[in-house]
């Protein structure tokens, strides 16, 4: 396996915090982290890169908040500063570890997504009968560092470069302590409660280390279990096959490699057939048509409904409200909604 040394040079290098930097900001110009950020940018790029030169940077506090949709999920934010560090390692170290990644995992990768897993959802839907839906509890608070930086450690072979894996790791240590249920697996000691573990839900690097983390789960199931209808979006994970009996093998199977990653299914994970639709990511699948979940469409109304009295009292200008409108309904549009949107949007009046 190829190993890669003196990357750490490369992560420091002006020029690659510079365009961490403009990453890091995309979208965010008008927040006032990035605004303050940019007010002194050669200033902080220049103290951020003394800081990881002479291997002094320490990263600050998150700020945390939840999320209600789909269900409640504590995010947790790093400084601005410190996201362009995420984003300066993950210039150097993702094309490593990208070419390593199967096909079929959508998540937090270019020119992947949500609507090209659906699409291929329902190509597979289209070929075999029978579907293991699958996705993992308290996936984020499970990721457990230490079998997370050896996966790192296969691929890199630089001293400076884990420190600064190390370095961000341990900046969220406790962050998700509150959100993990402790899970007990075959030859744990006491001690095992005690392992690093967890990474927070809106880091750059959280998301990239998460395809990391799963990779070699993914090899097993394409190489070992010769799955030829497997797709899996960051914890929902999909398996295809022409009869439940060797579903129910593969799930055995599956829940002993995550055990390897100290990882587990949700219980109620069991074979169904196609033509009885597929829940996937906000939609669900079927073999010659698509429906949006009703909850989501339940929610949007709630969210128009609100966005809309905000914009009769001035808080909203119509450039907010119609970006709002054309954003969903370019996402609904991958599934049969023509109805739903008409019905949804019929009353609006800016």
């Amino acid at each position: 396996m190829k190993t890669y040394r003196n990357l750490y040079p490369q992560i420091c290098d002006w020029n690659n915090l510079y365009l961490a930097y403009h990453k890091a900001r995309k979208g965010k110009r008008s927040r006032p982290p990035a605004a303050a950020f940019e007010f002194h940018q050669e200033e902080q790029l220049h103290d951020l890169c003394h800081e990881l030169e002479s291997k002094t940077y320490q990263p600050g506090p998150y700020h945390s908040f939840y999320i209600h949709e789909p269900k409640r999920r504590l995010i947790s934010a790093a400084p601005f500063r410190d996201r362009v560090v995420h984003h300066a390692l993950c210039n150097v170290i993702e094309p490593i570890f990208e070419r390593t990644f199967i096909y079929d995992s959508y998540a937090n990768r270019v020119g992947k997504g949500t609507h090209r897993a659906i699409d291929r959802c329902q190509e597979y839907a289209r070929r075999f009968a029978y579907v293991l839906p699958c996705d993992l509890r308290q996936f984020f608070p499970s990721i457990d560092h230490a079998i997370l930086r050896h996966t790192l450690a296969h691929k890199i072979a630089d001293a400076d470069t884990l420190w600064l894996v190390d370095r961000i790791l341990n900046s969220g240590v406790g962050v998700l302590s509150d959100q993990y249920d402790m899970v007990w697996f075959p030859g744990d000691d006491l001690l095992a409660a005690t392992r690093p573990r967890g990474l927070p839900i809106g880091n750059l690097t959280s998301q990239f280390w998460a395809n990391c983390y799963l990779n070699p789960f993914d090899h097993f199931v394409k190489r070992e279990l010769k799955c030829a209808g497997y797709v899996r979006y960051v914890d929902d994970m999909l398996l295809f096959a022409d009869d439940k009996e060797t579903l129910w093998q593969w799930h055995k199977s599956l829940t002993q490699k995550l055990a390897e990653l100290r990882l587990t299914i949700h219980p109620t994970a069991q074979p169904q057939p196609v033509s009885e639709g597929i829940p996937f990511l906000g939609f669900v699948v079927y073999p010659d048509h698509r429906r949006l979940k009703r909850r989501k469409g339940i929610h949007y109304r709630r969210r128009l409904k609100k966005l809309l009295a905000e914009y009769q009292r001035g808080e909203r200008s119509t450039e907010q409200v119609q970006a709002s409108i054309r954003g969903w309904i370019n996402h609904v549009r991958y599934a049969d909604t023509w109805g739903l949107r008409r019905a949804i949007l019929a009353d609006v009046v800016l």
